[in-house]
């Protein structure tokens, strides 16, 4: 028996996606992964660095934010691949049911039903012999929380939900100091609170989860519900992807395009995309381009504002790593880009644009559009500014007053993408405001609304 002291269980977090897989040392070199993105190369990296090799792939669910790696990790490193019998998959796996028990060779993994984020979610505690180690929630009980229960469609929200009401429940019964290792945390769209914590003890959500504090399933609901945001289109298509089983990829590749190229593809549809910071994208850029600068969260917003069947091409600086472009593309179920100008905007020689960068001190009186999400934007924002927000605005371009406008949103990055959109729809004059809420709020000493 291990020393339930020793440390096991190894997180790996993607703060674009803002979700956590884990790994899981078995002794022996052996690890098992747990919720797997496609893009492994934390994983691997992680494993690497603990001599270990991947013999198990377990999922939670059928992940609609990411495409899963465990597909990936049965072809290339061999791993059994453990999963919801009831999620229908159509590759070999070990389909399990509630209560379910894998050897992992010294320890256990047990399964439990506990369905609400989906319909046939598991979670599964981690055993050694009969000491109980934690257990992976994936999107049941969450640090603060639970994940959101309304992306099988409206006509099952209700029921899903009140399933997850039992779910939490159920884990909540677990001893307290059970860890709680769950998938989905800051930053997911599958997720409502924001803490920064990551991991948990089933002792500690009971006394500060305010969805299991909730008097009645039906306060329950009602909490749940009322605390989602929106969510990217893409999460409506990759859970059938993750049940078909996604396609191996091996190393993503890119091809080179002279300006001439890029023009030409431009000119058959193809969408620029610009993943420079924002101040270069702000000094000079391809007229048309769309501003998505490449940082952890580029997954979401190229998921959010681009049709996954379009082409896209893309304008980058030297020192940007391209791989990184095409790996948060493809976790997301989208094709690697169909080229990139070689050089970057020094190869450039067609039409170019700019964008005008201000201080908060530099506003004055001219119209704000705040492009940050719902709840960030309730929780305090310059007085009489616009909102639409960012995943919104393409189909919000004709609301907005056709006059000068300053886009701000956190930092400086959301508002830029939007600026782009407005601009490439024809409102030519817009600002991007360096900062965010808090910052106009500094420098001018006045309250935000």
């Amino acid at each position: 028996m291990r020393d339930a002291d020793d440390k096991l269980v190894f997180p790996v977090v993607d703060d674009g996606l803002g979700n956590s897989s884990y790994l899981v040392d078995l002794g022996d070199r052996r690890a098992l992964a747990v919720d797997a993105s496609l893009d492994l190369r934390a994983l691997r990296a992680e494993a690497e660095r603990r001599d270990l090799s991947i013999a198990f792939a377990a999922d939670t669910h059928l992940h609609a934010d990411f495409l899963s790696g465990a597909v990936q990790l049965a072809a290339l490193d061999g791993a059994q691949l453990l999963a919801s019998a009831g999620g229908n998959r159509a590759f070999d796996h070990v389909g399990l049911h509630d209560g379910d028990e894998i050897d992992l060779g010294g320890l256990t993994l047990r399964a439990l039903a506990t369905p609400g984020h989906t319909g046939e979610h598991l979670a599964f505690e981690l055993l050694d012999a009969t000491t109980r180690l934690g257990v992976f929630t994936g999107g049941s009980l969450i640090v603060g929380g639970a994940a959101r229960t309304d992306l099988a469609g409206p006509d099952r929200t209700e029921a899903l939900t009140r399933a997850q009401y039992r779910s939490l429940r159920r884990l909540a019964t677990l001893p307290d100091a059970t860890s709680v290792w769950p998938t989905h945390g800051t930053g997911s769209f599958c997720s409502a609170p924001s803490s920064g914590e990551r991991v948990s003890t089933i002792g500690r959500e009971k006394a500060t989860n305010p969805l299991l504090a909730a008097p009645t399933e039906d306060a329950f609901v009602e909490r749940l519900l009322a605390g989602l945001g929106s969510f990217p289109p893409y999460f409506l298509h990759l859970a059938d992807m993750n049940r078909r089983g996604p396609a191996l990829v091996h190393d993503p590749l890119v091809r080179g395009l002279d300006a001439a190229g890029l023009a030409d593809l431009a000119s058959r549809g193809a969408v620029i995309v610009d993943v420079r910071p924002v101040r270069d994208f702000a000094s000079g850029h391809i007229r048309g381009a769309l501003s998505i600068p490449l940082r952890p969260q580029f997954a979401s917003w190229l998921g959010w504002l681009l049709d996954p069947a379009a082409p896209y091409v893309i304008v980058r600086n030297p020192g940007q790593d391209l791989t990184d472009v095409a790996w948060q593309a493809l976790k997301i179920g989208y094709a690697v880009p169909a080229g990139e100008l070689v050089d970057g905007m020094d190869a450039w020689d067609g039409p170019t644009a700019a964008t005008a960068l201000l201080s908060a001190g530099e506003i004055g009186a001219t119209p704000v559009l705040d492009v940050r999400q719902d709840g960030e934007f309730n929780s305090g924002h310059i007085p009489g500014a616009l909102h639409v927000e960012l995943g919104d605005l393409p189909s919000r371009v004709a609301d907005l007053p056709a006059q000068r406008l300053v886009i701000m949103c956190g930092h400086g990055e959301r508002a830029m993408t939007a600026a782009s959109i407005l601009q490439h729809a024809g409102h030519s004059d817009v600002q991007v405001l360096e900062g965010g809420a808090d910052d106009w709020a500094a420098v001018t000493g006045r309250s935000l609304a």
